[in-house]
């Protein structure tokens, strides 16, 4: 089992969510968060001034999925978000090592 970790525009929420279900991948947590990389932010009008901003809004994602889902998954999240343009986002895969689903003790792949 895998955790993907996504942190994405936005706006590329819903195609992200779709592509999943598609998949069969119906399990994620999407988070509201603010960051930066290389765009460095962005710059916003306030009161005809210009006024640098260093957190850009983003959607984590945090999606487990069985082993033999993996690479589809992550196709699917990278290609759904990627727009060719800075910010675009990140991705980050890590192994899981026990998932237990708390309603009914199912543990592991079962629980997925």
């Amino acid at each position: 089992m895998h955790m993907i970790e996504a942190v994405i525009k936005p706006s590329a929420l819903d195609a992200v969510k779709d592509k999943l279900s598609k998949l069969g991948i119906y399990g994620c947590t999407a988070l509201e968060c603010k960051g930066f990389g290389k765009q460095k932010g962005h710059t916003e009008r306030y009161r005809g001034g210009r006024m640098d901003v260093g957190f850009v809004p983003k959607i984590m994602l945090k999606i487990a999925v069985k082993s033999e889902d993996l690479d589809k998954a992550v196709d699917a999240v990278v290609g759904s978000a990627r727009s060719g343009n800075v910010g675009d986002g990140k991705l980050f895969v890590y192994g899981l090592d026990k998932t237990i689903r708390i309603r009914t003790g199912e543990s592991d792949n079962d629980a997925l």
